[in-house]
């Protein structure tokens, strides 16, 4: 478990164990909200509302939920009040963390995220004081079956990303954000919609954990990313990979 695939999975670790279904549905309305209201709520000519669609999709959100969220957005203006805010901090054992959120109430929003870092053993700091330490990149995912990993290369290639991934559980191609949405347009046209289209921060070094550190960690990631108002936690550290499965069956 390693550098940006550590943060996906810590985003992804409540799902995985079907935790607190109705809050996570809350956070993906929320973002299908925003997105609307900042773009067009058509899909198709939007691109984070796709991505948020998509993910709303994926965590088996029904359809009619996902078009009356956006026709509230459009219609009745709703998601007017909320800001996008990223919060940065250090964690137990010196981990840089990032926090990207929604809010209507920047102050209590932060409030809580202060006390629930110092209750952890971190300090929440200025927007800057750990971002140095990661980098914003485009990231485009597709299942195994959708390609083969030389077509994928290949594709990625042609289309201008800067690096690819692939293994038997798929295909991971990143980007500068600058290259993000041809590299995106360019891999659906050949492959179909991706499973997931989005920019990350992925950290530019890490700090290798043990076990008992890592579940100090994760103690704070996880209370942050049960915060109503937290989208996505993304943190430095990497950890090997038996520890890393014994702490997400933990």
């Amino acid at each position: 478990m390693a550098g940006h695939s550590h943060a996906k999975n810590v985003m992804h670790r409540k799902a995985a164990q079907g935790a607190k279904r109705a809050q996570a549905f809350g956070k993906l309305i929320r973002e299908i909200t925003v997105s609307a209201r900042m773009g067009l709520p058509d899909p198709a000519m939007n691109p984070r509302l796709r991505a948020a669609v998509k993910a709303a999709l994926t965590a088996n959100m029904t359809r009619e939920t996902i078009d009356r969220a956006i026709k509230r957005a459009s219609e009745a203006g709703q998601g007017e009040g909320y800001e996008e805010v990223r919060y940065e901090g250090y964690g137990p054992h010196g981990i840089a963390i990032i926090v990207e959120a929604l809010t209507d109430n920047r102050n209590r929003t932060g409030g809580d995220l202060r006390s629930m870092f110092g209750k952890h053993g971190g300090a929440l700091g200025e927007t800057n004081s750990v971002a140095f330490q990661f980098e914003r990149k485009g990231v485009v995912r597709y299942k195994a079956e959708a390609a083969t990993a030389d077509a994928m290369l290949d594709a990625a290639i042609e289309a201008g990303a800067g690096d690819v991934e692939s293994d038997a559980e798929g295909h991971e191609v990143s980007c500068s954000v600058e290259d993000f949405a041809a590299v995106r347009d360019a891999l659906e046209a050949r492959f179909g919609e991706a499973q997931e289209a989005k920019l990350e921060w992925w950290p530019t070094t890490t700090i290798d954990l043990d076990e008992d550190r890592a579940r100090d960690v994760l103690k704070l990631v996880d209370a942050l990313d049960d915060h109503d108002d937290v989208q996505v936690v993304t943190a430095n550290f990497e950890v090997d990979a038996a520890a890393a499965e014994r702490l997400s069956a933990a």
